[in-house]
């Protein structure tokens, strides 16, 4: 059993192994002896409730992937959406989420971003 002071010190990484920018966190916490959970999204998508973790700072547009292979490939940049729709698309298809999202207690990061993850360790 994990005692909580272990648990609260845990790096939740989520995205996939086919990402660059995933791995590169993954990499980026390792190489610092940190412990990560991750959460692969080719496996188990988000719960409504994790992402909105996400939405409520960033905002649900922040997070949609509008580079990526998925949403080319089911042509949503045609035709305008609510937060609402897609915060359920966003749920029942990783795949269109910018990753990785990392989480370390309070803090949230979208995609790539060392110099906060440098700062959490760091405090």
């Amino acid at each position: 059993m994990r005692d909580s002071s272990r648990r609260a010190t845990e790096i939740q990484i989520f995205g996939t192994r086919g990402s660059a920018d995933t791995r590169k966190a993954l990499r980026f916490f390792s190489e610092r002896r940190t412990r990560t959970h991750f959460v692969d999204f080719t496996e188990r998508g988000p719960t409504l409730g994790e992402l909105r973790r996400f939405t409520a700072k960033f905002g649900t547009q922040a997070l949609i992937d509008r580079h990526g292979k998925r949403y080319a490939e089911l042509g949503l940049g045609v035709s305008a959406r609510t937060d609402a729709w897609w915060e359920l698309r966003l749920v029942e298809d990783p795949m269109l989420i910018l990753v990785p999202l990392v989480r370390f207690r309070d803090c949230l990061t979208v995609g790539l971003a060392e110099r906060d993850w440098r700062l959490w360790l760091n405090s």
